[in-house]
Parts: structure tokens; sequence; C-alpha cells
């Protein structure tokens, strides 16, 4: 796994979000028993989109474009890991703050702790996600731009992207 320097050097900056991912990546690492993901081996869907994702891409490997980090807007330190190859997964939450720390203090306190001790380790309540696939694109009739086929409707007999598509709503 990266060092802490190699992840400040891929996010830009140091913050105690950085190190909230980078210790969530740690103890999935010891919990899971996983290193770096070369293809999706493992998978991380994280209830934000906060700096520690960043940590997370560059420690485990996980990224959106691979198709192995998928967001899940909740607003929590909250992330499932799963390892593919033997079917080992975990939910961790971090736990609160011991004391009233200000962002350094924090941040130091997140770095010189055991990693598996600052989140509660649960059993995933989300299903694994299938691999990611590959689709073809479609142009809009409407617009002209290419769109990924399940991101494309039928409306009036054309195939239209979601930007150009009139949503039907009678009901709310």
């Amino acid at each position: 796994m990266k060092t802490w320097e190699e992840v400040i050097n891929f996010h830009g900056h140091e913050c105690p979000g950085l190190a909230i991912g980078y210790v969530a990546s740690k103890a999935a690492g010891q919990y899971l028993g996983i290193d770096f993901s070369e293809d999706e081996e493992i998978v991380c869907i994280a209830e934000n989109d906060a700096c520690g994702i960043d940590a997370i891409q560059a420690m485990l490997g996980c990224t959106v474009g691979k198709g192995n980090l998928l967001i899940r807007l909740r607003g929590k330190s909250v992330y499932h890991f799963y390892n593919r190859k033997n079917g080992k997964s975990v939910r961790m939450s971090l736990k609160l703050k011991p004391k009233d720390f200000d962002r350094d203090e924090y941040k130091k306190y997140l770095l010189d702790s055991n990693p598996i001790d600052l989140f509660n380790l649960t059993d995933t309540n989300i299903e694994l996600p299938e691999k990611a696939r590959i689709f073809l694109s479609e142009v809009c009739e409407i617009c002209k731009e290419k769109s990924s086929e399940q991101f494309t409707r039928l409306q009036g007999g054309k195939k239209v992207c979601l930007d150009c598509y009139s949503d039907y709503k009678r009901f709310f």
C-alpha cells in the first residue's frame, strides 16, 4: 500500500478527510486481507464523495473508471469493501471522535491509531455489485451526442439522451 506522503501527493493536500480514507483503506486491508486492486477484485462502495475517496483510490486501486469504486451518497463516513477473490466483505462506519479535537489534532489521532479501532465493523447491507459492463453508445436524435445505451430513452419514436428526454410526471 501507499505511504501517507504518496496519498497526500495524489490528493494535493493533507487533511482529516484524506486521513479517514487512508485509515479506512488500511483497516480494510487488515480485515479482508486485501492490497491493491489491479482490476475489480476489490470493490468499494463509499457513502460520501469526500477527500477520503482519493486515499481509497490511491491505496486500494478502487476507481470510478474501473467500475470498482461506487458512490452511494448518504453523507456518512461509511465504506463497504468487498473482496471478490474470497467473497469476504465488511461495512465500516467511522466511530465518533473521542474528544473535541481541532483539525490537526484529529488528523494526528487518526494517523496514530490502529485503523481497525477507528471503525464499527459490521456485515455489509448492500449486495455486491456486478462487474462493470461495456455498453454500446447511441446517438441522440435530438442533440446528436453519443450516450451510453443504458442512459438512452425512447421518446416519440426517437432515441434520446437523458438531457433531451422529457420526463412524464403526472403523479408526485
